[in-house]
């Protein structure tokens, strides 16, 4: 493909020259002779610390894990092939045996084991993020970058379950990279090749905190919060007008996930309305700037929340509480029982490729 093909780059970004670096800057023998002589520790087993450690050994590259031992992540890592003493240890042990470190904990566990794993963390080695949260944020997280270490990021735009899953068909998640320390005159080069490593597709400059920004305001805007929000207030005027749950829902969800948003993911937002009818058109143009106009003060409001550090310390607490899975699950209980995504269920059962005998 292109994208296997094509190295360094600087392309046009609708009319912005940005600098990106592709797979075939760093071809597979490249890598792991760069990585011949490390140990790459990756701490954390959640969606990323998963994806990003089986896409690294897949890759063959010398990769440990950590995580508590005999819990819940412990017992996933074996169950995926892992072996205890031989690339899977304790936290403090992995930490201490990496010479790169990717702390893929959860953004309250790096603020509540950073006295753990910061002493492991000596000069030489790097320490890598995929979350710009814990050094942006290090009044609320007090996780401060250590003397004599390079400090570098690559944020996969997306989950570390897609980043598996993508790997496995050959894909790649598109990722960020930065360099917060460079002590060594490496860490630049070293974060290309972890990123390439990882299974990402594309690698794109940002910084530490751009990076954190535009990640809390996105999953809390467009990609998240505000598609959930958007999604039940139509649905809702379409009840309260005397439409069916399943009428409402193929308006509102299925039509958009099934037909319209492949399309712009195709080929862009322009693709989408010249692929439907001319009413669907005008009527799209026609509305679409009071959307625009009615959301971009949300918008502001929620990016300012983000910057001021209002949503990371929600993010701690809230992830902090002993109770919090718990909570999380009464939560995600209530949006399941909603008669949009229940109605949602039966849709979906209806689908061909779900109703093969």
């Amino acid at each position: 493909s292109i994208q296997q093909t094509r190295g360094i780059k600087t392309l046009n970004f609708g009319g912005s020259l940005e600098k990106v670096y592709e797979r075939s800057d760093w071809p597979k023998q490249k890598v792991l002779d760069y990585f011949k002589d490390d140990t790459i520790a990756v701490l954390g087993y959640g969606p990323q610390g998963h994806g990003q450690g089986l896409n690294l050994r897949d890759n063959g590259l010398n990769v440990i894990v950590g995580v508590r031992k005999d819990g819940r992540s412990w017992k996933k890592a074996v169950a995926e092939g892992w072996v205890p003493g031989k690339n899977l240890f304790t936290i403090e042990e992995a930490a201490d045996k990496g010479s790169i470190v990717l702390n893929l904990l959860s953004d309250a566990a790096q603020r509540d084991l950073w006295p753990t794993i910061k002493p492991f963390i000596t000069p030489g080695k790097t320490l890598y993020f995929s979350h710009g949260f814990a050094i942006t944020y290090k009044e609320q997280t007090h996780v401060e970058a250590p003397a004599g270490v390079d400090v570098v990021l690559c944020a996969p735009k997306g989950s570390g379950t897609t980043l598996r899953t993508l790997f496995l068909e050959g894909k790649g998640l598109n990722s960020s990279i930065a360099v917060f320390q460079d002590v060594s005159g490496k860490a630049h080069e070293r974060v290309q090749a972890l990123g390439v490593a990882i299974g990402s597709g594309y690698l794109y400059e940002t910084t530490f905190a751009k990076e954190v920004y535009s990640d809390l305001y996105g999953e809390r805007g467009v990609l998240m919060g505000a598609i959930n929000g958007l999604f039940r207030a139509q649905y809702d005027v379409l009840r309260a007008q005397g439409h069916s749950p399943s009428e409402a829902f193929n308006e509102t969800v299925e039509e958009a996930t099934q037909s319209l948003y492949p399309l712009i993911g195709a080929k862009g937002m322009d693709w989408m309305y010249a692929n439907c009818s001319v009413t669907a058109q005008r009527g799209a143009l026609d509305w679409h700037q009071k959307f625009y106009d009615a959301s971009l003060p949300v918008f502001k409001d929620l990016y300012e929340s983000v910057k001021n550090g209002t949503e990371s310390q929600r993010a701690l607490d809230k992830n902090s509480q002993a109770d919090y899975r718990e909570s999380l699950e009464v939560e995600l209980e209530e949006i399941r029982q909603a008669e949009i995504w229940r109605a949602g269920e039966t849709v979906r059962s209806l689908r061909p490729e779900n109703n093969k005998k």
